[in-house]
């Protein structure tokens, strides 16, 4: 699983740099704010959901096991599931921070 993530964050870092353009001096605009906003609004969602993506297979795979020895722990299951989600929801927020600047 390692190589994965540190291929992500390589791919992540190559784009990032590819995008950077050149400083000139006495510039009119930038020009590339925008593009900058989607990136990091992107980022900020696909991280978290990558994240929460994988906490939520460890909860959910732990909750299952602890539903099948105790069916009446099933509510306090369903609470860390929630709270591994929340996660996502957190990234969604900071996306739309991050467009609405």
């Amino acid at each position: 699983m390692k190589p994965i993530v540190l291929a992500l964050l390589a791919a992540t870092l190559a784009m990032t740099v590819s995008m950077a353009g050149t400083a000139y001096a006495q510039e009119g605009s930038a020009g590339g704010s925008d593009s900058f906003k989607i990136l990091a609004a992107g980022l900020a969602f696909g991280i978290a959901a990558f994240g929460a993506g994988i906490g939520l297979g460890q909860v959910g795979a732990a909750g299952l096991a602890v539903i099948s020895e105790n069916p009446a722990l099933q509510s306090k299951v369903f609470i860390f599931v929630g709270m591994v989600e929340s996660i996502a929801i957190y990234g969604i927020v900071m996306m739309f921070i991050i467009l609405g600047q």
